[in-house]
């Protein structure tokens, strides 16, 4: 799945998706799948929205790549293809070789930069990482 849009200002989901799209994400990574319906109905616990909006706006993210839709008799059923948790590392390794083809080792020198605050065991994850590509180029 590529997504399109990155927002730099936002936070957590809304860096790809529109408040919409996220809340109803959001809902789907709780775990089971829903129809169309049941996801109005557990929208419409904040706030009124449209049942063709929320079709509308599931499909696109069907088209997205983000849910797979399967038929049960009459009524379409939607989970996303992917749990949260892999979302997020695959569009944040994908935002990282972006950034790389960009920008080259500049955004290397940002990234160890911002270390400065981290906690050990980061430090330690990456150190042993930059010694296992090292032995794995030699």
């Amino acid at each position: 799945m590529d997504i399109k849009k990155f927002n730099y200002s936002g936070e957590g989901l809304s860096r790809f998706f529109g408040p919409l799209e996220a809340k109803i994400l959001e809902l789907l990574w709780e775990g089971e799948e829903l129809s169309i319906k049941e996801v109005q109905n557990r929208l419409e616990a904040e706030k009124p929205v449209n049942f063709n909006t929320v079709m509308t706006v599931m499909k696109r993210l069907v088209d997205k790549g983000v849910l797979e839709k399967r038929t049960c008799g009459r009524t379409s059923l939607f989970k996303p293809i992917q749990s949260k948790e892999e979302f997020f590392e695959a569009q944040s390794k994908k935002l990282t070789e972006n950034l790389l083809d960009e920008f080259g080792g500049v955004v290397i020198t940002h990234m160890l930069d911002s270390l400065t605050e981290v906690d050990e065991t980061l430090m330690d994850q990456l150190e042993q990482k930059i010694k296992q590509l090292k032995k794995d180029k030699s």
